[in-house]
C-alpha cells in the first residue's frame, strides 16, 4: 500500500476526523421551500403526486412558513393558484389576486426572520398554461407547440414585479424563460423604486420530464410542452451562457433547473458565474425518493441527506427543496 493511501485511509478512520475534513456541508438556511397557496380554500388540499406537501390556505400558509423560519430553513418560495384564469394571467399582477395576497400575509408574519420569495411567472394565471401571453397568429396549445409572444410577456413580467414587490416579496424569481426577462424586470423595478428588491434569474431551466408532480401542484391547464422557450436536456454550454447573459442583465442569483439531473450544468455555471448560483430539487426527484422509501426499497432520511449534499457538493450556494423543513429540523438535531 502507497503512502497516499495510508494517509487517505487514516482520514477515514474516526468520524471526528471525517467530520473534520468534509469538504461540503449542508445547513438549515442554505434551504429554500417552495409553497403553494390556493385560492378559495379554508384547509390544506394534499397533493397526490406529492406524499406530505399541500396547496394551502391563507392560514396554513402562515403556519408552515412560521414553521420553516423556526427550523432555520433560509427562505420560502411561493406559488398561487387562483380560482379564475384568462389569457395573459390578469390575476398575476392583481393587488387582490391570491400571490400577492399571500406575499403580503407571509412578509408581515415571517418576513423579518426569513427571505419571503415569489414566483415570477404566468404559467399559473393563464388559462392555457404557457408562461407568456401567446402570439396571435402562432398554433393554438390544443394543435402543437405554442408560440409565446416574448416581448408582450415581458410587458406583464414587468407589472408582476411591481405588483409582487409592493406587496412585499424580497425577491422575485424569474422562472419563465423568456429572453431579456431579467433586464425587462430590473429596470422596472429600479423605475419604481424598488431597488433593493433582488431577481433571482432561472438561467439554466430545461424542458425537463421531472416536472409532472409540479403541474398538479399548481393545477396547470398546460397541454402540449414548453420545449420552444426552455433549454433542450442536451445542451450543457447553453445552459452556461444563458446564466452568463443573466448575470450580465443585472440578476442577483442564478438558477439551475431541476438540480439533480443536471449536477454538470450546476458544476459549469458555479465555475463561470460571480454571483450565488441555486438549484431546484423539482417535485419529480422529490417525487421519486417517497415512492421509493414508501416501498422500502431505500432509506428516506439516508436519500434525501445525500441528494441535498451532491446538490450543494456540485456547486450550489442554495436548495429550493419540499424537504427544506424537515431536512433542516434533521440537521439541527
Amino acid at each position: 500500500m502507497s503512502f497516499p493511501e495510508i494517509r487517505l485511509r487514516r482520514l477515514r478512520r474516526s468520524r471526528a476526523v471525517r467530520d473534520l475534513v468534509r469538504e461540503t456541508s449542508l445547513e438549515p438556511r442554505q434551504l429554500v421551500l417552495p409553497l403553494f397557496v390556493r385560492e378559495g380554500i379554508d384547509e390544506p388540499v394534499a397533493i397526490g403526486s406529492m406524499p406530505g406537501v399541500a396547496q394551502h390556505s391563507i392560514d396554513s400558509l402562515r403556519a408552515a412558513a412560521v414553521e420553516a423560519a423556526e427550523a432555520g430553513v433560509g427562505g420560502v418560495m411561493l406559488f398561487g393558484v387562483p380560482a379564475v384564469r384568462d389569457a395573459i394571467g390578469s390575476g398575476a399582477d392583481d393587488p387582490r389576486g391570491i400571490l400577492n395576497v399571500a406575499t403580503e400575509a407571509l412578509a408581515a408574519e415571517v418576513g423579518d426572520a426569513l427571505v419571503v420569495q415569489t414566483d415570477l411567472c404566468l404559467d399559473e394565471f393563464t388559462d392555457h398554461g404557457h408562461c407568456g401571453v401567446l402570439a396571435e397568429n402562432g398554433p393554438s396549445t390544443g394543435s402543437g407547440r405554442a408560440t409565446v409572444d416574448n416581448d408582450a410577456t415581458l410587458e406583464r413580467y414587468a407589472s408582476m414585479a411591481l405588483a409582487q414587490a409592493r406587496a412585499g416579496s424580497h425577491l422575485l424569481g424569474l422562472s419563465g424563460m423568456m429572453d431579456g426577462q431579467v433586464a425587462v424586470v430590473r429596470a422596472a423595478l429600479d423605475a419604481g423604486g424598488f431597488t433593493d428588491t433582488l431577481l433571482l434569474g432561472y438561467a439554466a431551466k430545461y424542458a425537463s420530464a421531472f416536472y409532472g408532480p409540479f403541474r398538479e401542484a399548481v393545477d396547470s391547464q398546460l397541454t402540449g410542452d414548453r420545449r420552444s422557450y426552455q433549454l433542450d436536456p442536451g445542451n450543457r454550454r447553453e445552459g452556461v451562457r444563458e446564466a452568463v447573459v443573466d448575470e450580465a442583465e443585472g440578476a442577483d442569483i442564478v438558477m439551475v433547473k431541476p438540480a439533480m439531473a443536471f449536477l454538470d450544468v450546476l458544476r459549469e455555471v458555479r465555475d463561470t458565474v460571480s454571483v450565488p448560483v441555486w438549484a431546484y430539487q423539482v417535485s419529480g426527484e422529490y417525487a421519486m425518493i417517497e415512492a421509493a422509501a414508501a416501498n422500502g426499497w431505500i432509506d428516506r432520511r439516508a436519500a434525501v441527506q445525500e441528494s441535498l449534499l451532491s446538490i450543494r457538493r456540485a456547486g450550489a450556494d442554495a436548495v429550493l427543496t419540499y424537504w427544506a423543513t424537515e431536512a433542516a429540523r434533521w440537521l439541527r438535531d
